[in-house]
């Protein structure tokens, strides 16, 4: 008899750390997804309600404000901005109930009202322009700033916009120093082809294996150096035509929306990373001479 309720008191203890170690690798996967969905513009409360919704169903603004331990007046607040995003239905029932478009759809529908905002930025470019450039100039001092000027960029959208002006106005050398991991971020975001179509003469020193040497197809195989093992992995960095360069401060656990980055224009900081490209570089075999060598 002793030895059952010791097994009962045993099978109930797992059962109860199996379904604590549950929740806790669900909830890591929600803030994972609500880290995610900040990507689209949506505010961290904004995606607590809207996972809650996708996930439990129709509920009212008292359940999802109590489920979420949200004050009802924000909670009614959040409605109403998921519901102008187009993500998030109400019924003409009473109590109003609120519905959640699935995922999938709600992705697009972001994606589609951010498309339709850029539009509208782009349209109205040259008239702001235009008006501005009615306005006299107050400038007292308009001597050229020669000893280089640095700008941090922080976010992936920030930083994109500034590679692609580097990427796609080269005119003579796009040197990149960076570790597997790194490429494969530049793949996915577009860089690698920008430098295929450049016209500049490509450098690329990587850490990529044979695995991942598929991101560099085309013309880039022959201009893809794999970096000596000795060489730590936290450095990268672009450089376009010893002109200007970016410097990715290292952090790869950071959400995109935190990745920090400098880019500068000082001749003596972009000479001092051309230096060490450089030795990188003449110390570096071609990665395609590694796959034939393996």
């Amino acid at each position: 008899m002793t030895c059952n309720m010791t097994t009962d008191a045993s099978n109930i203890s797992s059962l109860k750390m199996h379904r604590d170690t549950a929740s806790h690798d669900h909830e890591a996967l929600f803030d994972k997804i609500r880290n995610e969905l900040s990507k689209f513009g949506l505010t961290p409360n904004q995606s607590k309600v809207f996972l809650y919704l996708e996930k439990y169903g129709s509920s009212t603004a008292t359940q999802v404000s109590k489920a979420l331990k949200v004050p009802r007046t924000e909670t009614y607040h959040l409605l109403t901005n998921l519901q102008n995003k187009g993500i998030v239905s109400a019924t003409f029932q009473h109590p109003i109930k609120f519905t959640g478009l699935p995922l999938d759809k709600a992705i697009t529908a972001l994606i589609n009202a951010e498309k339709e905002r850029v539009k509208g930025l782009e349209t109205q470019e040259k008239s702001l322009v235009e008006l501005w450039n009615t306005l006299p100039s107050f400038k007292v001092n308009n001597e050229e700033i020669k000893d280089g000027k640095f700008q941090m960029l922080q976010g992936i959208n920030q930083m994109t916009g500034k590679i692609k002006s580097m990427l796609t106005g080269s005119k003579e050398t796009i040197q990149v120093l960076a570790s597997e991991k790194d490429f494969m971020k530049f793949y996915h975001a577009g860089y690698l082809e920008w430098i295929s179509n450049s016209n500049a003469e490509a450098q690329l020193v990587s850490s990529s294996s044979e695995k991942t040497a598929y991101i560099y197809e085309g013309n880039l195989i022959d201009k893809v150096k794999k970096m000596p093992i000795k060489i730590k992995e936290d450095l990268c960095f672009i450089i376009k035509d010893e002109e200007e360069a970016i410097l990715f401060m290292k952090n790869t656990n950071e959400v995109s929306q935190n990745v920090l980055a400098m880019w500068t224009d000082s001749y003596s900081m972009v000479y001092t990373l051309k230096l060490l490209f450089t030795y990188i570089w003449s110390n570096s075999k071609y990665l395609k001479d590694e796959k034939i060598e393996q």
